[in-house]
């Protein structure tokens, strides 16, 4: 079901490559929040990088950059803390698409935009409360949330062994 939801998301949906394909409770949220303080900003270049504070998020980024793949959960957490971590909901939209058209093997396909804008601006989702900075009603992960649910600990752990044999590799 999650295929056909991405399918047509992207065939009916002309702006499915940016931020104007946010639900319209999404876009009050998110627009009311625009200019909420972030603690930590990134530059498209630190993300792609993988040059966060964040280990989890930061080995996610490597998986992708190193595999073409990402875990389907940690590519929630990955959308949601670009959204946290940028200037503006359009701003980390832009980011998050550009790094997972140029870096997944399955970029440009409906699923990872479907999944962008699912993280990002609500789509095939519903408000969640409390609000929260930046987030607003958007739902919201966190590093200690996501570790509750999944090894953290040990999947930055294996993409940091995974780096280490790419780099003696090469």
């Amino acid at each position: 079901m999650r295929r056909e939801l991405a399918v047509n998301f992207v065939r009916y949906n002309a702006n499915y490559e940016n931020f104007d394909s946010c639900q319209g409770w999404a876009d009050v949220t998110l627009r009311k929040h625009t200019r909420d303080k972030r603690r930590f900003l990134y530059t498209k270049r630190e993300l792609q990088n993988a040059e966060t504070h964040d280990p989890l998020w930061n080995a996610a980024q490597k998986q992708m950059v190193l595999t073409g793949w990402m875990h389907g959960y940690l590519r929630m957490y990955w959308a949601k803390k670009i959204l946290e971590w940028s200037p503006s909901p359009t701003v980390a939209y832009d980011i998050a698409v550009q790094l997972n058209d140029r870096y997944k093997l399955d970029g440009r396909d409906p699923n990872g935009y479907a999944g962008i804008a699912w993280a990002i601006v609500g789509k095939h989702d519903r408000p969640w409360g409390p609000k929260r900075p930046v987030y607003g009603n958007v739902r919201y992960m966190s590093y200690e949330s996501t570790s509750r649910k999944f090894n953290s600990k040990a999947y930055i752990e294996r993409i940091a062994l995974l780096e280490r044999n790419r780099l003696s590799a090469s």
